[in-house]
């Protein structure tokens, strides 16, 4: 079993936590599009509090360990690793509950390329444990609003984790999807379980739009997100998302391994 020392190892060795990747101006600019409710960067999201540029500086520092100077306007941000460590304790706390009930499960990511892998291994286990791993409407057309106008994608399922691709690009089954942070493809996906009768899931699992477009539909959600991603610790700081878990989003796909692998022996999960 991966110690939580080991894994605080890791986390700073791959710069998953501590100075990360993500430039400050970055992040700086994500939170004066949110405060600005710009929808780059609500995700889905539409927050019943006023948030300014100094609160969100605020509320990220609280929950992710970055600087809270407004001053502070350059430079690599930082994410505190014992924050991180907190929320993938809590993570493995809600996939277990959602496993000894055998619930019903909704994952889905707008980061196929880096994230697919860590998801779809929880997508496994729970399944394992009895879970239904939902996939629902998939193949159905999605329209995007992105920098280069509206692109149509098609929802798409690997190994239990939806993500969106473009149509012909590459056959259906395969690990290449597009990055995105919109939250229609989670709606595009509960509308095709509603639409199925099938049973709604009791947890949805993944980043960007997919926890906070289901969030502000009441769904009850937890995934992952990184400093320049302020929607998701607001929608967790307004009761919309169960668990936000601060960490780069964006480095190699084998250095979120060990985090499966604690998560999943928090969740008394492994197989």
């Amino acid at each position: 079993m991966l110690s939580k020392g080991a894994l605080r190892a890791h986390l700073l060795a791959a710069r998953l936590a501590g100075p990360v990747a993500t430039p400050r101006e970055r992040s700086l600019r994500s939170y004066r599009l949110f405060a600005a409710r710009d929808p780059r960067a609500m995700l889905g999201l539409d927050p019943e509090w006023v948030w300014n540029e100094r609160d969100l500086i605020a509320l990220m520092a609280d929950k992710c360990g970055v600087s809270g100077d407004p001053g502070h306007v350059s430079g690599q941000d930082v994410i505190d690793p014992e924050r991180t460590l907190g929320g993938l304790d809590a993570f493995a706390e809600r996939l277990s509950v959602v496993a000894r009930g055998r619930g019903a499960v909704l994952f889905g990511t707008g980061h196929p390329d880096r994230l697919l892998g860590f998801y779809a291994d929880l997508a496994d286990a729970l399944s394992a444990a009895g879970c239904s791993v939902l996939t629902p409407a998939q193949g159905r057309c999605v329209d995007i609003t992105t920098q280069f106008g509206v692109r149509t994608y098609n929802l798409d399922y690997v190994r239990g984790v939806a993500l969106v691709r473009e149509p012909g690009v590459r056959e259906s089954g395969n690990e290449t999807g597009a990055h995105t942070h919109s939250p229609l493809p989670v709606r595009v996906a509960l509308e095709g379980v509603a639409e199925a009768g099938g049973p709604l899931p009791e947890l949805v699992i993944g980043d960007h739009g997919w926890v906070c477009g289901a969030g502000q539909l009441g769904f009850d959600t937890i995934g992952l997100a990184d400093v320049d991603d302020p929607a998701l610790f607001v929608g967790e700081a307004e009761g919309r998302v169960s668990v936000a878990v601060p960490l780069d989003d964006a480095v190699r796909s084998d250095y979120y391994r060990p985090l499966t692998r604690y998560v999943l022996n928090r969740a008394c999960l492994s197989q």
